[in-house]
Order: C-alpha cells, then structure tokens, then sequence
C-alpha cells in the first residue's frame, strides 16, 4: 500500500492499494465512523418511457463508514455509508458504497488514529516479503507460501517410495518431484528465502540433489516433528529463523499467541473471553491485547463493536498494545477456541 499522503493532526491520510493483501489491514483499519472519499459507481436512468435507459455513472464522494464488508476470496472490500459530500445531483444522507479493491485510490479520515492503528497503517505500506517452506520426509511433502496474514499450502506430494521390508516399484524418482516444484514456484513467487525442514537427515539430502543456482542461494535448512500443518508453524517460530523471518508477520502472531499460552498453562498474567478481558482492560491491568479479526467482526455484524472500541483506546492511551491475529492460521485458531479476544497483563488479577 502507498500512502500519497498523511495528516494526523488532521485525522487524513490518502492511500493506494498496491496488493491484494492491502484490503485484510484496512478492513480492521476503517471504523464505522470514518469517512471514506472514493470512487462509486451508481446506476442512473437515462430518458423517459419506454426509451428510458439505465446506465452506470462513476462519482467522486465521501461518506460516513456504516458497514465494511470484507471478501477475501475475491479481493474485494466494500465500505457502506451515507453521502457526506459529492456532486449536487447525489442526494445527502442517500446509502452508497464505494468499493476498494488493488490499485484503488482513496482517502480515509478518522476522529482519532491510535498508535496500534498508525503501527497498522505503517505496516501495510512496508515491503511485502513471502517465503517458500517445503517440509518433508521420506514420503510425503508439503509446499507453503507464507503471507501476511497466514500461509497458503500450494501442494501435497506423497511419494511412491519403497516401504522397509517391501519392493515396491518406484513409478518416479520423489527427490525429484520435490526439486521441481521447488524450481517451479522459486519462479514463480520470487521467495525471499526458501525453507526445507524435516525430520532427522531427509532435508540435507534434498539439498544435496539440488543444482538451480537461483533456489541454493536461498536455502535454508531446519527440522520439524513432521509433515503437517501444525509443522509448519513450529518451524516459522524456530528462534534460529529469528534473523531470516524478520519480516514474517505470521511468525509475530505464532510467537504473541504462544506466550499467551505459557501464561494461561502457568495461571500466570493472562486474561481471555471477553468478561475477564473487559474487567483486566478496565483495571488498566493489560499489556497486550489479542484479538482475532473474526472476532472484530462478530461485533461489528451484532453492533457491539463500539464498546469493544472504546477499550481499544483505553489500552492505547496507557500504552498498552493491540495485536489482531488472522483467523485463517493456527495461532488464530487457538486464540479463537479462547473466545476470540484474551491479554497478558502487567499484574495479576484476583477473579
């Protein structure tokens, strides 16, 4: 994402998507409340009576944030509100939706920009890195790209390899397979680095066999319990890839829901659902607050999310932080079986 322009005092900032992923940040950065300026398309009728036609028209207007519906499937986010400002043939207080999807332009203006908000805002507009994770055994494989917010699992490769005891006919040489697709998709998404893991000595003699000059040069090796999903984030939070997944946002969140774990497991300085996390935020008690974006917008479709945001503030005014952890990956899945919402805090709590 671009940012063409900035005004906090003003509460204005002026953006441009530059990537699909553009839309997720903003779908948690834009507030019932916020005013939007963009681009809308409205349908007008053109003529009178049986000649009469329908024709689409394309306006430059503002209005008020209601609703922000976010499709990830189509990368698409559409913001609903009522017409603050536009041409004089657009009735004020009408409903229009201007939608955003990649190279759309647009401003955004907020009574107040929170710091985890401005955090936010500054990370969508840093570079986007993706890495590439193949882990593997002796049969079997699973191909990773990592995105800002999760991972997509590009292929499943079982192998027909001969079994202990067992002749089995070879039908392909699996190495082989695996070096491939390895070629195939370095091309393709440009990885900033590419990461074998596996169990014991599998991933080093894949190495070996490796000669595309392009991919060994961003090698790197690690292991892993095994070949799963859940493999997958164990080796995105590995502290040895600390260095080479500095830009990993998906590792962050592994490693912020991870210490909330250790702390929940200890009976230590935790807070989840939201009963005990309201109470913690009211007692000025947190330090870090968890939240999944399918939990934000639970509130936003039940409109129960002003509460929820007037806590937000809360925390950012006693510099507190505010992590939103995307539904899609495992770490997301864990904070969701807590209720969607929990926190570490500075000091213990007597429930």
């Amino acid at each position: 994402m671009n940012i063409t322009h900035s005004d906090f005092k003003k509460g204005i900032v002026k953006l441009r998507i530059t990537d699909p992923e553009d839309l997720w940040y903003l779908s948690h950065l834009i507030d019932p409340g916020d005013f939007v300026k963009g681009k809308a398309t409205r349908k007008i009728k053109i003529g009178e009576g049986e000649n009469a036609k329908v024709a689409k028209k394309t306006y430059i207007l503002t209005i008020d944030a209601q609703t922000i519906d976010f499709d990830a499937e189509n990368h698409a986010l559409r913001i609903n509100g009522k017409i603050k400002e536009g041409p004089e043939d657009l009735p004020r207080d009408n409903y229009q939706a201007i939608a955003l999807e990649l190279n759309s332009e647009f401003s955004l203006q907020k009574p107040t920009w929170l710091d985890y908000q401005k955090q936010k805002l500054k990370e969508a507009g840093e570079k986007k890195y993706n890495y590439l994770v193949c882990i593997l055994d002796r049969e079997e494989a699973i191909f990773a790209l990592t995105k800002s917010f999760g991972y997509d699992v590009l292929l499943t490769i079982k192998g027909d390899v001969p079994k202990k005891d067992q002749k089995t006919e070879i039908k392909g040489d699996f190495k082989q397979e695996l070096i491939k697709a390895l070629e195939i998709y370095s091309g393709r998404f440009n990885p900033e680095a590419i990461i074998i893991a596996s169990p014991a000595f599998y991933k080093d003699e894949l190495a070996k066999k490796i000669t595309s000059s392009e991919v060994k040069s961003k090698l790197v090796l690690t292991s892993c319990s095994d070949v799963s999903e859940s493999s997958l984030f164990e080796v995105l939070k590995k502290p040895e890839l600390e260095s080479t997944l500095k830009s990993s946002r998906t590792r962050r969140e592994t490693i912020l829901v991870d210490g909330l774990l250790s702390e929940i497991n200890k009976q230590g300085l935790s807070a989840y659902g939201w009963k005990e996390v309201k109470t913690a935020i009211e007692a000025g008690a947190v330090s870090k607050l968890l939240l999944t974006d399918d939990y934000i917008q639970r509130r936003r479709v039940n409109q129960e999310y002003e509460e929820l945001d007037k806590l937000m503030k809360q925390i950012d005014v006693l510099k507190g932080t505010i992590h939103i952890i995307s539904s899609e990956h495992e770490s997301g899945r864990k904070l969701s079986g807590l209720g969607g919402i929990a926190a570490t805090l500075r000091y213990k709590l007597e429930w």
